[in-house]
C-alpha cells in the first residue's frame, strides 16, 4: 500500500520513514511549508543584493572560508562546489536508503533555514517519487562536515550530472532522469550547492536502515528463543511479571510481557509443570534482561534518529524572521554515530545469545534432545555444521560492533578536526543484521526442528503459526541434506522478506512500529 504524504513542520514519523525505507511512500511538499522555504531563500537574495560577504554564500568553503567569492562567479562556485566533492568510492547505496536520502534531504531543506528555492525540493520529491534513484557510492564520508562526498553524488543529478538507477533497474544519466522527472537540471544559486552537501543525510539514512533491520532481528529472536524454550521444556516462572517489575527496566517488562503473550495458551508447557527442573541456562532464563536492554538500546536510538531525520543540519543556517544567517555545526553527525554504535551493540547481542540457545539445543546433556537434534546420529550430523555457522557469524558480529565514534581523523587542512565517523558507524549495520537474521533463523529452525522430535502437545496459538511459516520454508531434517538453502531460507524468514509481519504482541514493542 501506498501512503501520501506531505512534509510540514511536523516532519516525518519513524512509521512513515519506514514506508519512505520500503518505497510505500508519496512525498509532496505543502503550502504552509514551500511559504517558509521561500521566506528564506528571499533572505539569502537580499544578502547577495547587498554585498554582504556572508560564509556559504559568497565565500569559499572549509579552510578556503576567507576567501570573498564576487558575484558573478557564484553559480560557478556552486557548480564547482558540487563537482569536487563528488569523489566517493564503492558500490552504490541499496534503494531504501537513497529513498532515505532524498527524502530526509528534502525534510531538511524544507525546515526553511537553507536558503534554497522550493524548486530544489519539488526535484528530490520528483526523483523519489519517479522511483529514480541517484547513484550514491557508500563510502567516503568522515559524519562531518556533513556527508560530503556521498550527498555531492546526490547533488551532481540536480545540474545534470552523475547517474541514476531506473525503477526498471537500467543506469542512466543524471540529466536524462531530471528530464524523466519533469525538470531541467539546475543552475544552482548562492548557497543551494553547499545545503545541498552538507547535512547528516546519509549517515542517518544508513542508521535508520539499520534501525528497521534491527527491529526484525529482534523480534525474530524473540520467536527463535520461545520456541527453543518449547524445545528444551524450559520454565515459564522466569518471565513473571512481579520480577521485572521488581527491577523496572521498560525494556525487560516489555520483553517479559511480549514472550509471556507468544507463550499464551501453551498446552506443552502445563505438561511439564512438575518436571522437577530447576533452573534453565542463561540463554533462556535472562531472555527479558538480555533482550529488553536490547529494545531499550534500539528505543533509544530510535528517538534520536527520528530528531535527525527532522533536522536542519547544513551551515550556515538560514533564520529568515531576522534575516541572520549563522555559520554552526549541526552537520556533525556524532548523534547519529552513536545511535549507529549502540544499535550495533544490539544487533551483536541479540546474535550472540540466540547463538548459545542454539549450542544449548545440540547439547544433549543439557536440552533432552537428540545429539545435533538428528536420529540415527553419528552416520548424521544434524545441525552440527549449521551452529558452526552461526557461531562464525556471531564472532564476526563482536568485531563489527566495535564503536566507530570513539575514531577520529582530521581533515580540510585540520579545519575540520574532529568529526564523528558516523557513515561507516552506520553502514557496517547492515552486514550485521545480516549476520545475525543469520544466526537467529538457525536457532528458529533448530527449535522447530526439536518441537518436532518431542512432537505431542501442540504449543500456543501464535508459536505455532511461526512453526507453520518455517516448515512451509524448511522442511522437518529426518537426514542429511544440504542445509544452504535452508540457512539462507531462514536469513529471509527472520527478516520478513516477504513483506509478512510479526505477531502484534512484537510490533506493540518495536520502535518504529509503536
Amino acid at each position: 500500500m501506498t501512503e501520501e504524504l506531505a512534509l510540514d513542520c511536523q516532519g516525518l514519523t519513524l512509521g512513515m520513514l519506514r514506508g519512505v525505507h520500503a518505497g510505500a511512500a508519496v512525498l509532496s511538499l505543502s503550502e504552509a511549508t514551500r511559504a517558509r522555504v521561500v521566506q528564506a531563500q528571499q533572505a539569502v537574495a537580499r544578502i547577495v543584493q547587498q554585498g554582504q560577504v556572508t560564509y556559504g554564500i559568497n565565500t569559499g568553503f572549509g579552510k578556503l572560508a576567507q576567501t570573498t567569492i564576487a558575484a558573478d562567479r557564484l553559480a560557478e562556485l556552486q557548480r564547482n562546489l558540487v563537482l569536487s566533492h563528488s569523489a566517493g568510492t564503492g558500490e552504490p547505496l541499496p534503494s531504501g536508503v537513497v529513498r532515505l536520502v532524498l527524502a530526509t534531504k528534502a525534510v531538511s531543506l524544507a525546515r526553511g533555514h537553507s536558503g534554497v528555492r522550493p524548486e530544489i525540493i519539488d526535484a528530490l520529491l520528483a526523483l523519489y517519487n519517479a522511483g529514480l534513484l541517484p547513484r550514491i557510492p557508500g563510502k567516503g564520508s568522515v559524519g562531518a562536515s556533513g556527508d560530503l562526498a556521498p550527498l555531492a553524488h546526490l547533488a551532481c543529478v540536480l545540474i545534470g550530472e552523475g547517474e541514476v538507477t531506473t525503477p526498471e533497474g537500467d543506469v542512466i544519466a543524471g540529466a536524462q532522469a531530471m528530464r524523466r522527472a519533469g525538470f531541467a537540471p539546475f543552475v544552482l544559486g548562492p548557497k543551494e550547492g553547499l545545503a545541498l552537501l552538507n547535512g547528516t543525510q546519509v549517515s542517518t539514512a544508513l542508521a535508520l536502515a539499520g534501525l528497521f533491520g534491527a527491529e526484525h532481528v529482534f523480534a525474530a529472536g524473540l520467536v527463535a528463543g520461545a520456541l527453543s524454550l518449547e524445545a528444551i521444556q524450559g520454565s515459564i516462572k522466569p518471565f513473571d511479571a512481579r520480577i521485572h517489575a521488581a527491577r523496572g527496566q521498560p525494556g525487560q517488562i516489555a520483553v517479559a510481557g511480549a514472550v509471556r503473550a507468544l507463550l499464551e495458551g501453551s498446552e506443552i508447557i502445563p505438561g511439564h509443570a512438575d518436571c522437577g527442573r530447576v533452573q534453565d541456562p542463561y540463554s533462556i532464563r535472562c531472555i527479558p534482561q538480555v533482550m529488553g536492554a536490547c529494545l531499550d538500546n534500539l528505543a533509544h536510538a530510535a528517538r534520536v534518529l527520528a530528531i535527525e531525520a527532522n533536522a536542519a543540519s547544513d551551515n550556515p543556517l538560514v533564520f529568515a524572521d531576522t534575516g541572520e544567517v549563522i555559520s554552526g555545526g549541526n552537520f556533525h553527525a556524532e548523534p547519529v554515530a552513536f545511535a549507529a554504535d549502540i544499535v550495533a551493540l544490539a544487533v551483536a547481542e541479540i546474535g550472540a545469545i540466540a547463538e548459545r540457545r542454539m549450542a544449548l539445543l545440540l547439547d544433549t546433556g543439557l536440552s533432552g534432545l537428540p545429539p545435533f537434534l538428528v536420529r540415527d546420529g553419528g552416520v548424521n550430523s544434524g545441525f552440527m555444521i549449521a551452529q558452526v555457522t552461526a557461531a562464525a557469524l556471531a564472532s564476526e558480529n563482536k568485531s563489527l560492533a566495535h564503536p566507530a565514534s570513539v575514531d577520529s581523523l582530521p581533515t580540510s587542512a585540520n579545519q575540520e578536526d574532529h568529526v564523528s565517523m558516523a557513515t561507516f558507524a552506520a553502514r557496517r549495520l547492515a552486514a550485521m543484521v545480516d549476520n545475525t537474521a543469520v544466526v537467529v533463523g538457525i536457532e528458529a529452525m533448530a527449535a522447530c526442528q526439536g518441537i518436532e522430535l518431542k512432537r505431542g502437545p501442540e504449543s500456543s496459538p501464535l508459536l505455532e503459526a511461526e512453526f507453520a511459516a518455517i516448515r512451509a520454508r524448511v522442511a522437518f531434517l529426518a537426514q542429511d541434506r544440504l542445509l544452504a538453502p535452508d540457512v539462507e531460507a531462514m536469513r529471509l524468514w527472520a527478516l520478513r522478506a516477504d513483506g509478512g509481519a510479526w505477531p502484534a504482541p512484537l510490533r506493540a514493542i518495536l520502535p518504529s512500529h509503536a
